[in-house]
């Protein structure tokens, strides 16, 4: 049996995953240019009082991304 696919969006304060692909491809490529690239370990910083927008880790730096967005990457 398939393990459910995990996003971004999944993940609670202080989580981590690994970036294994995207399931929208112009959301992408925006992505990729931030540094959101496949291997790398993405960490969920802290979210909005209401819950969007989030702020993750990634490459050393922070970067804040609507959740709908962050639904868009998947995790391993």
């Amino acid at each position: 049996m398939a393990e459910p696919v995990k996003t971004v969006a999944d993940l609670r304060i202080g989580e981590k995953g690994t970036i294994c692909g995207f399931t929208d491809e112009e959301t992408s490529l925006k992505l990729l240019e931030m540094g959101c690239l496949p291997g790398c370990e993405i960490e969920l910083d802290r979210k909005a009082p209401l819950g969007d927008p989030i702020c993750i880790k990634v490459c050393g730096y922070n970067l804040s991304m609507r959740l709908e967005e962050a639904s868009t990457i998947l995790l391993s």
